[in-house]
């Protein structure tokens, strides 16, 4: 699927599968526009794909904390100024917190990975909404996670992720409804844990994609285009996977 026309923001692009998207979607054409919580970050990952070969002027980095309203609306207008519309917005921050131990995390901790995950979402998707109403083909994918399925309970991640993570599928629940009628695909994968191979790495392309193997990237990078390559009468709500 090329992407030559697509304008693409992605949060939390400053390492891991942030970066393994923003990558990806550089990689098939797409304007990107990424963030990372310091700028420094987002400019680590800009460089990468400019690296690749990427025109200068399609990849832009930002400042972004997913926690902190202004910065967010500082993200969005950012973009808007060097953008009239967007056509995919990749809610990708979100805090992780290990511990099984509800007393093992701090309450700034807690409040963190609720403020990260949950409210920056919301937040987010309401700073961009007007421009991805501006194109005609508008996605908002969202990167949830097995955690926020009514009854997983196989992660050793903290209560305080898994309430983060139910408080995104409720809220992209609702949105899918809601946004139908204006056009609006929003797309919600809930992967278990998966091995995230370095795409600017040999491993990227020979990485073990059987049945025995846990789930990859790759794949979950090949079910997102799939769904925002569909015709746009067609849409794909979410992504489950099978828990091993």
């Amino acid at each position: 699927m090329a992407l030559e026309d697509h304008r693409v923001v992605i949060t939390a692009a400053g390492r891991d599968f942030g970066r393994t998207l923003a990558l990806q979607f550089a990689g098939r054409g797409a304007e990107v526009h990424i963030s990372a919580r310091t700028l420094e970050a987002a400019e680590r990952v800009r460089e990468e794909i400019r690296a690749q070969g990427h025109e200068a002027d399609r990849v832009h980095a930002y400042a972004c904390d997913l926690t902190d309203p202004a910065s967010v609306q500082e993200f969005a207008a950012a973009v808007a100024a060097r953008a009239d519309r967007i056509d995919v917005l990749v809610n990708n921050g979100s805090r992780y917190q290990h511990g099984t131990d509800l007393l093992s995390a701090s309450d700034e901790d807690v409040a963190d990975t609720l403020a990260s995950g949950a409210t920056g979402t919301v937040l987010a998707t309401k700073a961009f909404l007007p421009l991805l109403l501006k194109s005609a083909e508008p996605d908002i994918v969202t990167m949830v996670s097995g955690c926020g399925e009514t009854g997983h309970h196989r992660s050793d991640a903290h209560a305080a992720f898994y309430a983060a993570k139910s408080a995104q599928a409720g809220f992209t629940e609702i949105l899918s409804r809601r946004l139908r009628d204006q056009g609006v695909r929003v797309i919600s994968l809930y992967p278990p844990d998966f091995d995230n191979h370095d795409p600017l790495s040999e491993s990227w392309e020979g990485a073990p994609r059987t049945a025995k193997d846990p789930l990859t990237a790759q794949s979950l990078v090949d079910c997102i285009f799939f769904a925002i390559g569909q015709p746009r009468d067609c849409f794909i709500k979410s992504f489950h996977f099978e828990q091993v």
